[in-house]
């Protein structure tokens, strides 16, 4: 399982969660405080075969199932991307198909694998611990995925018990949230934070500047780690944008590079308006006379883009867009 389960606040979350009685949990809050981690720990308590308070033992049959990714009594829903990202196994059809060539893995949740669950939700269970389902994230089901969804959600056959994890819980369908124990996710305070991403390899200073970065969210920082961004990195982001330097954002996808220009976007205003910002130190913020409205702009023009930033035609050619985007509003004059 992932080291992540480790980190303290997931731990009180799960016993606090675990506490309590339903058969549908709904993981909600923004990204990078560890939905996915949660609802792993969830799912792996209510299989364990050595279940304590505090959750799964880890060392019983079921937990070595779910850590080798073939427990016959979890489905794992999700974008095919995701699956393979995090080391699940698609089905041997979704597998063949993308292996032939014949299509790219799905960036949603398919309504083929709806259907795959319709018929595990219906099983008898394998190990005599009930059956759960993990979705993640659970705003990447289209409507017709989250109807069959829906449907199983309100006469679940037999134990079957549900834990929808999300970065975007207003994208859901109301009714798949009003048939959902809701929870939302703690924000670890900095010391916490600081403490474990030190245990996780981060060090200290750097881990400081990265969690600034991240917007005081731990399991973002380990994402950026993972993709060489190192506090220099992002120190430098402001400027090279001012100057339009397409190559500074080279190793982010489009989404990854919105993301990070939305943040300068932000402390931008921010700054602007007197206060101090979020994501940047006061000195790595250019000197911007760009009026409000016209950072406000920027953010919508932002905002736009991401809408396909994840089927952007041309990568290459949507980050110098977007480089020069900024150039333009960061040189704009009120």
């Amino acid at each position: 399982m992932s080291a992540v389960l480790n980190a303290p606040w997931i731990a009180r979350q799960a016993t606090d969660l675990l506490a309590q009685r339903g058969h549908a949990w709904l993981l909600q809050g923004p990204s990078g405080l560890g939905q996915y981690e949660l609802a792993l720990a969830l799912v792996s308590a209510w299989l364990c075969e050595q279940p304590t308070a505090e959750g799964a033992c880890g060392h019983c049959p079921s937990c070595h199932a779910i850590a080798v990714r073939t427990h016959a009594d979890l489905a794992v829903l999700m974008p095919e991307t995701q699956m393979v990202e995090l080391g699940w196994p698609l089905s041997e059809k979704a597998q063949a198909e993308i292996d032939d060539k014949k299509r790219k893995p799905s960036k949603e949740i398919r309504v083929e694998a709806m259907r795959d669950l319709v018929e595990f939700a219906q099983r008898t269970d394998a190990r005599g611990r009930g059956k759960a389902v993990l979705v993640f994230p659970a705003e990447r089901m289209n409507a017709i995925t989250a109807n069959a969804l829906l449907k199983t959600l309100e006469e679940p056959p037999g134990d079957v018990r549900f834990v929808l994890a999300t970065e975007a819980a207003h994208q859901l369908l109301p009714t798949i949230r009003s048939r959902c124990l809701s929870h939302t996710m703690t924000w670890p305070d900095a010391a916490e934070s600081l403490a474990w991403l030190d245990g996780q390899g981060v060090p200290g200073q750097a881990a400081e500047a990265l969690l600034r970065s991240a917007g005081g969210r731990p399991n973002d920082v380990l994402r950026q780690s993972a993709l060489g961004l190192s506090p220099a990195w992002w120190a430098a982001l402001p400027k090279a944008m001012q100057q339009g330097q397409a190559g500074h954002l080279s190793d982010l996808s489009p989404a990854q590079a919105i993301d990070a220009l939305q943040k300068l976007c932000h402390d931008l205003v921010l700054q602007q308006s007197g206060a101090e910002p979020r994501f940047f130190a006061a000195d790595q913020l250019p000197a911007c006379q760009a009026s409000v409205k016209t950072l406000t702009d920027w953010f919508k023009r932002l905002m736009q883009s991401a809408r396909t930033a994840e089927h952007p035609f041309n990568a290459g050619l949507m980050l110098e867009a977007l480089a020069n985007d900024a150039r333009q509003t960061l040189l704009a004059r009120a």
